[in-house]
């Protein structure tokens, strides 16, 4: 049976380094083909190495895993990617999913849960940690208004409301400042709007951003 290769994407050492022996003990079933600090670099090497299996952290420094996901369905990249993060919350797991990730896991998942998590992305199974998993059937059963915006542009929206400029937004989501400026023309777009102020008006109008 060939061994599933994989591609882990973190920026910490420590994780890289304790999941590549992790699945080096595992013995045959896995092969690690390489390790990536940061998005950009992840897309790269997926490019170059052809996993079967992406195992994506969110929050990097230097590219975010959102947007690796998105440029890798793009490119029509063959990898399944699991996305393997510490975050669960509504505004981490849509825009993932959204963006075309095979499977969503939590870092605390147990070892085997780990490894049937990626056997099943290898074979292109959906896979998703219990509380991702509750999260959107919740989300599906009571949805959002329907605002027209995405779970990420309307965070985005929610931090220009606070006053936060572009290089903080881009910052603090892990994305890039370009990035940011294309989901603010989105936002601008569905709202009707020309510019930052009126699209926090409007928000706040349309009951997106709450009442002021």
């Amino acid at each position: 049976m060939t061994d599933i290769t994989l591609l882990i994407v973190d920026d910490h050492p420590v994780v890289r380094d304790g999941l590549r022996g992790m699945f080096a003990a595992e013995g045959s079933g896995f092969r690690v083909l390489g390790e990536a600090s940061n998005g950009v670099e992840g897309v790269e090497l997926t490019e170059r190495l052809d996993p079967d299996v992406v195992l994506m952290d969110l929050r990097m420094p230097g590219g975010g895993g959102v947007d690796a996901i998105a440029e890798l369905a793009r490119r029509g990249a063959r990898a399944r990617v699991l996305v393997l993060t510490t975050y669960d919350t509504d505004t981490d797991t849509l825009p993932a999913i959204e963006a075309g990730a095979t499977g969503y896991l939590l870092k605390d998942a147990p070892r085997e849960e780990l490894f049937a998590a990626v056997r099943a992305a290898a074979d292109g199974r959906t896979v998703l940690s219990p509380t991702v998993a509750s999260r959107l059937v919740t989300a599906v059963r009571a949805p959002a208004p329907d605002t027209g915006l995405s779970a990420r542009e309307n965070e985005i929206l929610a931090l220009v409301a606070k006053g936060t400029a572009n290089r903080a937004i881009a910052a603090e989501l892990f994305i890039s400042e370009a990035t940011v400026k294309t989901h603010l023309t989105h936002i601008y777009a569905k709202l009707g709007v020309k510019d930052r102020a009126a699209a926090v008006a409007a928000g706040y109008e349309r009951g997106i951003l709450g009442t002021t």
